[in-house]
């Protein structure tokens, strides 16, 4: 029979035709895939002249075989990583890596980009630039001794990832917290009923978010409850994952260094808006000593109302940071006048997603989201979605993976099953996931599924020419700018009305509420500023070393943290190195500030939005200057063109409650 992943699907934007294609079908696939592309690129180095269709045009045409090999296989691994799944990437993953390289050190193929004429536009030469950029970083330009060092690093680097990753999900599984119905009070019945072990025991299992917070730690009113669930997320990796971050950054400094950049960080932030190193270290210093300021604050206070209600709090100076949170929470609600617990039943997921998500991207850029319930998903619990134009063309695909289970990895992310290209002349499939344990959602579930989304939007409505430069293939300090302009319009008073209803009685959520919940996304930004900041610096720091790496993780941290102003009492990092997924086994090493410096350019650019309203002008002009374009045009120039301004990061410190802070002048840029 033919592998179903070795020709393009028969269904509707070629996705996978999931209900015929099995594990057994990858590693076949991947090794005539392979070969497949090794004579593309045999055929490309063998035209007698080089020209822009030749190789330029016929380098981006070659390798779809793999490509949909890996979409399938690695966008299943990450939602279900079983031991079948992990097995299989042991065995392709080194020989991905050592076929990369082979490409990109391929002296023929190289002296050919090089020596191509380029077609006079924006989007061919930006192309161009990028293909001849990678393959110097990738190593073409070093002498043999160096890229074969550079191949072996690679190939380390690509195994330490997988097992960085596969022991994080490891340790997440192992340690979920086991605990009774009475040490879960505070929880609604949803919530209970989503933990329930399936054992027979009575008890309840409670499963470890990846950040080092647990969102449950502001719901549980046991403060025995609370530390559980604390020292279980900070056990994470601590004996598995200690020598594989050590190994990673000592790999990644060699690696810089070989391609003569001073450090890791120097070597990924060329790449992205930031532009340098510096600046982003700048950014995150210039801010940190404000932040802790208020965080300090806050703990104080939360403290205070601890203590008066008898709280036994372990620190006398305030809660620590398995108590903080719940503290935070309670001043919150009493300040707000908030009942999370009641506040969940005006957030339905599937009202959030239908009557919020996709409503609001109607208004602003004319599409249609309509489910296509005769389109499968790679398993029963996972929709399809069809996005279309106005007109009724279609665009691409939306597949929505919402449901918490033991094998996916943690955190929610947007990945793609195909890119949009004019020149391949394929359409969007993109995939929306996350991990809820209730069809309740909380405030921050509610942003992120509006995050999430905002991410597919960069995928589905992308209009270019190359897949190199499609949808998200774009800088990570930029590719988080329209995912979190997209969070703004989850409250938005004409988009949070159409869906934000209760669940069993159909009223709309009472006015005081929304302005409740309104104030509550503002409310504790010192923490929520201090602990990413924090994870940002240690991010920053381990890629910023030029000779020997730490062996002490704790100690190494510790000190980053004193040296940045962020040794807050009671304050963990968002992550520490052990547990830090984003950096160690996803692709923002030395680029965990990116959040950050892309917040900039949301806050300021939805003051513009706010000018202009929710409405096709505005959706039109987003759509037009950053949406389509991917990494087709100039990201200073896009935003210009968006904003008809460059970026101001006055409103990102309002937002933050940072007024006054002095941002250094090298930050500021796009």
């Amino acid at each position: 029979m033919t592998n179903p992943l070795l020709a393009p699907s028969e269904l509707p934007y070629q996705l996978p035709d999931f209900a015929h294609i099995r594990l057994a079908h990858v590693e076949p696939a991947f090794e005539e895939a392979l070969a497949r592309h090794d004579a593309e690129i045999a055929e490309i180095c063998a035209q007698e002249s080089p020209n822009w269709e030749n190789t330029v045009e016929a380098l981006e045409l070659a390798g779809q075989d793999l490509s949909r090999v890996l979409a399938w296989f690695f966008n299943l691994q990450g939602t279900d990583a079983t031991a079948e799944f992990d097995a299989v990437a042991d065995r392709i993953v080194p020989q991905l890596s050592a076929h990369t390289d082979a490409i990109y050190q391929n002296a023929e193929l190289y002296s050919r980009l090089r020596a191509v004429a380029v077609p006079d536009d924006e989007e061919s030469r930006r192309l161009h630039e990028l293909l001849v950029r990678r393959f110097v970083r990738r190593g073409a330009d070093l002498d043999a001794n160096g890229k074969a060092r550079l191949a072996a690093i690679n190939g380390r680097l690509s195994e330490l990832s997988e097992q960085f990753g596969r022991n994080l999900l490891a340790d997440t599984k192992r340690l979920a917290v086991r605990l009774s119905r009475d040490e879960l009070a505070g929880l609604s019945e949803d919530q209970l009923h989503a933990f329930a072990a399936d054992d027979g025991s009575g008890e309840y299992i409670v499963p470890l978010e990846l950040p080092t917070t647990q969102s449950l730690q502001a719901e549980l009113e046991d403060p025995a409850a609370r530390r559980a669930l604390f020292d279980a997320s900070q056990q994470r990796g601590a004996e598995s994952n200690v020598d594989i971050v050590v190994e990673t950054v000592t790999l990644r400094q060699e690696r810089a260094k070989l391609l003569g950049y001073d450090t890791h960080a120097d070597y990924v932030i060329a790449e992205e808006t930031a532009g340098t190193a510096d600046a982003a270290r700048a950014l995150i210093a210039d801010l940190a000593p404000a932040a802790a300021a208020n965080a300090e604050a806050e703990r104080k206070l939360a403290g205070e109302l601890a203590r008066s209600r008898g709280a036994d709090l372990a620190s006398p100076d305030g809660p620590d940071g398995a108590d903080w949170p719940y503290w935070a929470a309670q001043r919150r609600a009493e300040e707000l006048n908030l009942d999370e617990a009641e506040l969940r039943n005006y957030f339905p997921l599937w009202q959030v997603l239908e009557d919020g998500v996709f409503y609001a991207a109607n208004l602003l850029y004319g599409i249609t989201v309509t489910r296509r319930a005769d389109l499968r998903g790679y398993r029963d619990d996972v929709q399809v979605w069809e996005v279309k134009e106005e007109d009724g063309t279609g665009l691409g695909l939306l597949l929505t993976d919402y449901s918490a289970r033991e094998t996916k990895r943690g955190g929610a992310w947007m990945s793609s099953f195909m890119d949009q290209s004019r020149l391949a002349g394929t359409a969007p499939v993109v995939v929306n996931v996350m991990s809820v344990n209730s069809e309740l959602l909380t405030i921050d579930e509610v942003t992120t599924v509006f995050h999430e989304f905002g991410h597919a939007l960069h995928g589905l409505l992308s209009n270019v020419r190359y897949p190199s430069l499609s949808g998200t293939n774009v800088p990570r300090d930029w590719v988080e700018f329209p995912s979190q302009i997209n969070e703004n319009y989850a409250f938005a008073p004409e988009i949070v009305r159409n869906y934000a209803r209760h669940v069993d009685t159909g009223a709309p959520i009472p006015p005081a509420l929304l302005e409740s919940v309104r104030a509550a996304r503002q409310f504790g930004q010192g923490f929520a500023t201090a602990e990413y900041l924090a994870a940002s610096a240690i991010d920053l720091e381990w890629h910023s070393l030029t000779d020997a790496t730490p062996t002490d993780i704790d100690a190494f941290e510790e000190d980053v943290l004193r040296r940045y102003h962020l040794d807050v009492p009671g304050l963990t990092p968002r992550y520490r190195s052990t547990w830090f997924n984003h950096i160690f086994a996803g692709g923002y090493s030395a680029g965990y500030y990116s959040y950050l410096w892309a917040e900039a350019l949301d806050a300021d650019g939805y003051d513009l939005v706010q000018e202009g309203g929710i409405n096709r002008a505005t959706g039109a002009k987003f759509r037009d200057a950053i949406l389509s374009r991917g990494a087709a045009r100039d990201y200073t120039e896009a935003y210009t063109a968006f904003r008809g301004r460059e970026k101001d990061t006055r409103p990102l410190l309002v937002r933050r409650g940072l007024e006054g802070t002095d941002i250094a002048p090298n930050t500021g840029r796009v």
